[in-house]
């Protein structure tokens, strides 16, 4: 049986994961694929530090480049985290003709077309389902699965930490800093979680499908990206007697003229809706095809075990690939998109939320602003004062362009009797 050397660049809890379990299950492998695969070199960073899975002091080294250099590796594992020392070393593997296995969404988001670029120059694949979902088989489905359809839309919950933070305060009234202090002791958010509540790390991953999707690499700087740091307990509350729940969603979808918008942010969901349900640290991804239909993809999106599901799957597809050669190397740009839609005219409806101090007049000012700037009211309510000095005024608005929404959120912040910026949030649509 043909032994198929891997090299692996990064020992943390998914690099540890997937050594462990490529162990523990190569007998599998091996009656699955007809190859043994053999873990030669592991590159860590610090050659001191304690593990809990320790690596074999005869295979581990602290230099990257060894991975490169050494002839028995044919796959190189990048799970190393940062951007731009993977990037040199992911380069270099193609230079050299070894495939690539990752699961650095930041480094893909940001460096896809040139790595791409080179991958098809060295004509070597490049394999990254990890990157997206963790263990949910997304890039797959896209890339192969979903080879015949048009994508008309993806809606993705694709960040745990925030899923759990905003499942948390859903379902016990807790305030934002007291539910990401509560997933910081559980082992949902990291010590410094800013890329999961600004949402960029959900805008990586979204990049990857929509660049998927639409065969051109989505420019970090023409999507649109929104936290939830500014989510409250009253939002929350308000949408949930609305009929809705509020999660951090992935928006990619194109319009008639082939133009693509991807953005990111906090979504008023209907509780009717099939991603409503999707709780804790779990992930779900629900595309629409003009063939297939509908589809939904669930499971969970981070951890030491289903990334390294998804990790071990490509590397058994590498090793596939070293013995048939592939035709496509994981991403085939085309020209039947390739453009961006300006954010400012993305259109969606709108939960609008007002401070006012409670006079009378108010309401036909906040209605007359509005009607001028052509934008619908859909309904209202004016629930009791939480704070002596303020009254809420809660507005669901009609469908308008993003422009044309945050012009008149400037005119009602101009006004006297504002007591506080407005806050307004979309609608799954």
């Amino acid at each position: 049986m043909r032994q198929i050397g891997i090299g692996i660049a990064g020992f943390g809890t998914v690099g540890a994961g997937v050594y462990k379990h490529l162990s523990g299950n190569r007998r599998l492998l091996c009656e699955r694929l007809g190859l043994e695969l053999e873990v030669k070199r592991i590159a860590v960073r610090d050659l001191t530090r304690p593990r809990p899975i320790p690596p074999p002091a005869s295979m581990t080294t602290g230099r990257w480049e060894d991975l490169i250099e050494d002839p028995e590796v044919e796959i190189i594992v990048e799970l190393m985290g940062g951007v731009e020392t993977p990037r040199a070393l992911v380069l270099a593997a193609i230079e050299k003709r070894k495939i690539v296995v990752t699961g650095n969404k930041a480094l893909l988001a940001e460096h896809g077309k040139e790595i791409f670029e080179a991958a098809l120059r060295h004509r070597v694949p490049i394999f990254f389902e990890a990157a997206v979902a963790g263990g949910v088989p997304i890039v797959k489905a896209i890339r192969e699965a979903f080879v015949g359809n048009h994508i008309l839309s993806m809606h993705g919950i694709i960040n745990g930490t925030c899923n759990y933070i905003l499942t948390q305060m859903t379902q016990t009234g807790l305030s934002f800093e007291t539910a990401l202090e509560q997933a910081k002791e559980a082992g949902f958010a990291e010590a410094d979680p800013t890329l999961d509540i600004n949402g960029w790390d959900a805008a990586h991953k979204a990049i990857i499908l929509a660049s998927l999707a639409y065969g051109f690499w989505v420019p970090g700087d023409q999507i649109h990206v929104e936290g939830i740091e500014e989510i409250r307990a009253a939002d929350i509350g308000f949408a949930c007697k609305l009929g809705y729940v509020i999660k951090l969603l992935a928006t990619v979808k194109a319009d008639a003229n082939h133009a693509v918008e991807v953005r990111v942010q906090p979504t008023l969901v209907p509780k009717s809706h099939v991603l409503a349900s999707v709780n804790g640290v779990f992930n779900a991804v629900a595309v629409q095809g003009d063939v297939v239909g509908d589809t939904l993809f669930y499971g969970r999106g981070a951890g030491q075990d289903p990334t390294a599901s998804a990790v071990i799957s490509d590397i058994a597809e590498a090793a596939v690939a070293l013995q048939v050669p592939r035709a496509h190397f994981g991403f085939t740009p085309h020209g039947l998109y390739g453009q961006c839609r300006p954010v400012a005219e993305t259109v969606s409806p709108y939960y609008l939320r007002l401070s006012v101090v409670d006079r009378p007049g108010v309401l036909a000012q906040v209605a007359g602003i509005l009607s001028e700037m052509e934008i619908g009211i859909a309904s209202m309510f004016q629930p009791e004062a939480l704070e002596e000095e303020a009254t809420p005024l809660v507005l669901m608005l009609h469908e308008a362009p993003l422009g044309r929404i945050r012009e008149a959120m400037e005119r009602l912040s101009a006004l006297p009797w504002m007591s506080r910026p407005p806050r307004m949030i979309r609608v799954l649509c």
